[in-house]
Parts: C-alpha cells; sequence; structure tokens
C-alpha cells in the first residue's frame, strides 16, 4: 500500500517538476525566435532578390543581328581615291541564326541581284560579315538585251555594330569586284547602314 501511495506521489511530482519546466522551455523559444527573422522578412527579402534578378536579366539583354533588315552601302572611296557619297546598293538582307546571309540588291535580276554570306559575332554588339556575289554579269549595262557580259564574283566584307535596342546596325564596309581573269575591276570603301524589318513594317517606308 505504501508502495502504491510513493508511486503516485512520484508519477504527481514529476508532473508538476514538468509544469514548472514548460514556461522556461517556452520562453527559451521565444528568445530563439527572436534571433530568427520572421517568414513575412524573409519572403521580402525573396521578393527584392527576384527583383534584382530580372532587373540584371534587363540589363545584360544583348539583342540579336538574326532577323532582316533593309540595308544601305554608301561609298566613300573608290579605287583608294576619295569621292562624294555615292549610293551604290539599297538591299534587302537576312541574317540567319545558322550564320549564314541572304541579300538581295537592287540591280536588275537578269544581272545577278541575289548573294550569300557567313557571318560571325566578334563581339557583345559587334559582327563580321564575308558576303560573295558570285558570277554575274556586268552592270549598268548597254547591251541591246539588257544583260551584260560576264564577269567574275564580287567580295563584300562589313564590320558592322547592332545598336542597343537591336532595331539598326552600322559599319564600314569594302567592296572589290573582280573580272573572269581574277583582274580588280573595282573597288569601293564605305559606310553600310541597316534597318531591321518587322512584321508590321510597310513597303513604303523601305523608298
Amino acid at each position: 500500500m505504501k508502495r502504491s501511495v510513493w508511486t503516485k506521489l512520484s508519477a504527481v511530482g514529476a508532473s508538476l517538476l514538468a509544469m514548472l519546466l514548460v514556461p522556461g522551455a517556452v520562453a527559451q523559444c521565444g528568445h530563439s525566435l527572436k534571433t530568427v527573422k520572421p517568414a513575412t522578412s524573409q519572403l521580402q527579402m525573396g521578393g527584392v532578390h527576384l527583383q534584382r534578378a530580372t532587373l540584371n536579366r534587363v540589363n545584360h539583354y544583348v539583342p540579336s543581328i538574326v532577323g532582316m533588315w533593309h540595308v544601305i552601302f554608301t561609298a566613300k572611296t573608290a579605287g583608294g581615291q576619295s569621292i562624294p557619297d555615292t549610293k551604290i546598293d539599297d538591299a534587302l538582307a537576312v541574317w540567319h541564326a545558322d550564320n549564314t546571309e541572304i541579300m538581295n540588291s537592287a540591280r536588275p535580276p537578269q544581272d545577278g541581284n541575289f548573294c550569300l554570306g557567313v557571318w560571325v559575332q566578334t563581339g557583345r554588339t559587334q559582327y563580321f560579315l564575308n558576303h560573295i556575289p558570285w558570277f554575274s554579269n556586268g552592270y549598268p549595262n548597254s547591251t541591246q538585251n539588257g544583260i551584260g557580259d560576264p564577269v567574275g564574283p564580287t567580295q563584300i566584307t562589313e564590320t558592322v555594330n547592332l545598336s542597343s535596342d537591336g532595331k539598326s546596325y552600322s559599319g564600314t564596309f569594302t567592296l572589290t569586284a573582280y573580272g573572269l581573269d581574277k583582274s580588280v575591276l573595282a573597288n569601293f570603301t564605305g559606310v553600310v547602314q541597316g534597318t531591321r524589318i518587322n512584321v508590321s513594317t510597310p513597303a513604303t517606308s523601305l523608298f
């Protein structure tokens, strides 16, 4: 009987001790929580982090030269000599994602008005193009049938810089036209200006 009473008293004492320790434990937890930022604060900080990451992506946006362009070539030298600014081509060009390019020049189709090129990106917004109009006919020409005599290929190189908004590019070019015997028939250097064509560009804005 005494053992049973002692056991009960021991159980009650243990319960009382536990009750006395609970406030201290809770207080200790409360103290620990004070050193941890509230969940709402963490969410706000996360929001700021995401916002900064988004801004960084915008600030580091680099436009691509891939697309369709209206391109004007203005010669400033011919044969190594300065000349008045002379527009020598008014063309449409498409730069492809596979680093190839095609251009439709403003010259009679029968004399050859399509030519091909390849390009490489040399800087953040800088590009180099090696463009080769293949064998064609002399233009301008004075033949009765409107087709000039055959001539060799031409090589055009361009070094251009794309604008920050990706809507235009500008730079310099060299053009060397060859005869069938590989002799140089003409050589020009000058500036090139490209304006992007998009799905809402009217044809009337190009001429």
